[in-house]
């Protein structure tokens, strides 16, 4: 046992860890399945930064309107706050549903990254027609 931690050891400092650049791939037409499942990433990682971004204009929607509100009534931020952790284990849960249908294959990355971005984007929307409905930005 002790050797095959030196031994580890020795491999980690012969062949050092070297930061990698995202690799070159064209989205617009990616060919095989590991560039099909990287585009789908980079969607899902743009869908979820524009969806931080409405997030946090949302969030300080309703605390506007909770500082407008009568006592008593509850928070709109803390709804909020409520509605967004049961909205992201919901899109986590049903995404990790939708890939069964490739289990264990390459393809079910794709579709998974694919189904976050699809419902990341809609919840974006969500979030953006709320505000405009409670006089936000």
């Amino acid at each position: 046992m002790k050797e095959l931690v030196i031994l580890s050891a020795m491999l980690m400092a012969a062949f050092p860890a070297t930061a990698q650049d995202d690799p070159e791939v064209d989205c617009e037409n990616p060919v095989t399945q590991m560039e099909m499942t990287y585009c789908a990433e980079q969607d899902f990682a743009e869908a979820d930064e524009q969806l931080n971004a409405q997030y946090k204009v949302t969030r300080q929607a309703m605390k506007d309107w909770d500082g407008d509100a009568m006592d008593g009534l509850g928070s709109a931020a803390d709804a909020l706050l409520a509605s967004q952790r049961a909205w992201l284990a919901f899109r986590d849960a049903q995404c990790a549903f939708y890939g069964y249908q490739a289990r264990g294959g390459t393809v079910e990355p794709m579709l998974i990254y694919g189904c976050q971005a699809e419902l990341t984007r809609q919840r974006t929307q969500q979030l953006k027609e709320q505000t405009d409905l409670m006089g936000g930005n």
